[in-house]
């Protein structure tokens, strides 16, 4: 696939976990390299590529940042900030424009959106802003994630308990995130589920996979010196909590 000649691509590598993003672009070839570059580095990507389609995702299903262009075919992009707001969603949102305006950028910012990015723009550019408005929103902008003995490392995706590394897998790392990020609230198997694979696990007929994920998770955790934070609220999901 030819990339457009402004989407230059750097060096890639990870800067935060597996990461569900949401493109809402009607620019085939925008669109087509955005998806490209952020699923080759493991992330979960859904696309929309018109008003109607991008209404049916959000009120369907949840994601860390959606990529939000606001000239669409059949509707305007601003009024899906809206709909997310008025649903007291708290996906992140980063508003991807050709518009330049002054008026244009407060208008997306004042209605809720996390920040606004001109096209055109490097691919490297537009992740280190999606991963900063994941950072700002899960972890209170820090890159280092610390609950009690454990330690994450968010940049070097390094998990340590009392100072001993982990080595998790990429799904389970992104679990203990999802856990940490929900301490204190039960979250469903379809949640977890959907966060770490996408619409597309509608088809599964069973989440026996999740258990083996927690099962590992737990595992490791426990043989490195942690305590076993992971609770199963049964008929509803699991909880991470020291209570």
């Amino acid at each position: 696939m030819n990339n457009p000649k402004y989407l230059q691509q750097s060096v890639r590598t990870f800067e935060h976990s597996v990461m569900k993003i949401l493109i809402i672009e009607d620019e085939a070839g925008l669109r087509e390299s955005i998806e490209e570059y952020f699923t080759d580095e493991g992330n979960i990507c859904e696309i929309a590529d018109n008003y109607t389609t991008a209404l049916s995702k959000i009120s369907l299903y949840r994601y860390d940042c959606i990529l939000l262009d606001i000239t669409l075919p059949d509707g305007n992009g601003i009024n899906i900030l809206k709909k997310l707001k008025e649903s007291n969603h708290t996906d992140g949102v980063l508003i991807i424009s050709a518009r330049n305006s002054l008026d244009d950028r407060l208008d997306g910012l004042n209605l809720g959106a996390d920040d606004y990015l001109v096209k055109p723009f490097h691919l490297s550019e537009l992740k280190a802003r999606v991963s900063a408005i994941i950072r700002r929103k899960s972890f209170n902008g820090s890159n280092l994630l610390i609950f009690n003995e454990i330690t994450i490392d968010l940049l070097a995706k390094e998990v340590k308990v009392a100072n001993v590394p982990i080595k998790f897998t990429r799904k389970e790392y992104a679990l203990l995130l999802y856990f940490i990020a929900n301490k204190g609230k039960v979250v469903s198997k379809n949640a977890i589920a959907e966060h770490l694979w996408g619409d597309g696990i509608d088809m599964a007929n069973n989440f026996d996979f999740i258990y083996s994920h927690i099962k590992n998770i737990r595992k490791k955790l426990i043989e490195a010196g942690s305590a076993d934070y992971i609770q199963a609220a049964y008929g509803m999901g699991y909880k991470f909590s020291e209570s």
